[in-house]
C-alpha cells in the first residue's frame, strides 16, 4: 500500500501514517477505487491498536464503516488512526484520511476483536 510511519502520540493514542496512492489505483473516474481506501483507513486504525498496546496486540475487525467525502486522487496521502475505546474483548477505532493540502477526503470507524498480534517467522 506504499505506506511509511509518520509518528505516534501516546496520549491521544493516535498515529499517522503517510500514503502514495499510485497511478495503478486510479478507476476510470480519476479517483482510488474505494477498496483501497478503506484499505488505507484500515491500515491506520489497526496500526493505532498495535502502537497503544506496545506492538503486543492487532485488531481483527468485525466490521469497518467508510464514508467517502472527497475524490481521493494519485498522489501523497496522510492517515490518522486512533483508538477510542479499548476494552478487554472489543476496541473501538476511527481513522480519517488526508491529500497532500490537508483536506479530509474519507473517514471510517470499526469495532474490533483485541488479538495478540502475529510474529513474522
Amino acid at each position: 500500500m506504499g505506506v511509511e510511519f509518520e509518528s505516534f502520540d501516546k496520549d491521544r493514542e493516535e498515529v499517522t501514517l503517510r500514503f502514495h496512492a499510485p497511478d495503478s489505483f486510479i478507476t476510470p473516474r480519476g479517483s482510488v477505487q474505494g477498496g483501497l481506501v478503506a484499505g488505507f483507513l484500515d491500515e491506520v486504525m489497526g496500526w493505532a491498536h498495535v502502537w497503544a498496546t506496545d506492538h503486543v496486540e492487532a485488531p481483527l475487525n468485525l466490521d469497518i464503516t467508510m464514508t467517502l467525502l472527497k475524490p481521493v486522487l494519485a498522489g501523497p496521502l496522510v492517515g490518522k488512526g486512533r483508538v477510542v475505546k479499548r476494552g478487554r474483548r472489543v476496541i473501538y477505532l476511527e481513522g480519517e484520511l488526508f491529500d497532500g493540502d490537508g483536506s479530509l477526503l474519507a473517514r471510517a470507524t470499526s469495532t474490533a476483536i483485541p488479538t495478540p498480534r502475529p510474529v513474522a517467522e
